[in-house]
């Protein structure tokens, strides 16, 4: 009885269209803190609050992250719960591998304007690379993209056609499909087909590839990162964090995974 109520709800939310599929999953996916926001000032990181406006009128919050007189700059696109301010120590990490950094905050999350959708979540995107382009004149050959998790299929789909420095996918997958199908099942899956679809897209991306994932990873499966590096053109490298689960690849990595971050850096954006 349970499994033919199941089997007809399913049908129900497939016959009913697009948009309460999407609906759904996004009342399930996204993980926002609009609460809880930290400054840069109660962690002792120097760093400059912005407001950026996308290309629908949205304004979103922004830390910038100077690194000296360097161009070189990388955006860094944060993972699902939580928000922006949350990442500032990663990102202060990575400032102090060389680089500027932009910690974008995406529309729905922490100070930012808006609801959150996977659509927007690329605008927003689009807005960092703008900002940096437009307002810091950062080339986009010295713009380097570091997406985590669901930050990596953003990643993916904005750095389509760019030339771009490099691109660091951290903990991401191959679809929403296969990330939901791996972890609780083909139903979700089917449900979430065609939704941060990475895999029809890295084929474009045109600059140097570093992929991280643990190899414990409870929440996106190994095998889905590996399925995504295996469909990206070279060149491409994956790092298995060996003993790292979804949200402690920093602390696990430890020192040789800094130090394999900084190292891309450095090779992509002399």
């Amino acid at each position: 009885m349970k499994s033919l109520l199941a089997s007809t709800l399913l049908l129900a939310i497939l016959a009913s269209g697009m948009g309460f599929r999407e609906w759904l999953l996004s009342s399930i996916l996204y993980q926002p803190d609009n609460d809880f926001v930290l400054t840069p000032e109660e962690l002792e990181i120097e760093a400059e609050e912005l407001r950026i406006a996308t290309e629908d009128g949205i304004r979103i919050q922004a830390y910038w992250l100077s690194f000296e007189q360097t161009d070189r700059s990388l955006l860094f696109l944060h993972g699902n719960a939580g928000n922006a301010s949350h990442r500032l120590e990663n990102a202060d990490m990575l400032r102090k591998m060389g680089t500027n950094v932009l910690l974008l905050e995406y529309r729905g999350y922490g100070r930012s304007e808006g609801s959150v959708s996977e659509n927007g979540l690329y605008a927003d995107a689009r807005a960092g690379i703008e900002y940096l382009v437009k307002q810091r004149g950062i080339p986009e050959n010295r713009i380097i993209l570091f997406g985590r998790s669901l930050g990596g299929a953003v990643a993916v789909d904005v750095a389509q056609d760019r030339d771009l420095a490099g691109v660091i996918l951290e903990s991401s997958f191959s679809s929403l499909s296969d990330a939901a199908a791996s972890l609780v099942g083909l139903p979700i899956g089917w449900l979430a087909s065609g939704l941060y679809d990475s895999i029809s897209k890295i084929g474009r991306v045109r600059a140097p590839l570093l992929f991280f994932h643990g190899d414990r990873d409870e929440i996106i499966r190994y095998r889905v990162g590996q399925r995504l590096f295996e469909a990206a053109p070279e060149p491409k490298q994956f790092v298995t964090l060996k003993g790292a689960h979804h949200n402690d690849t920093v602390s696990v990595g430890g020192g040789d995974y800094a130090r394999r971050i900084e190292r891309f850096i450095h090779e992509v954006a002399p």
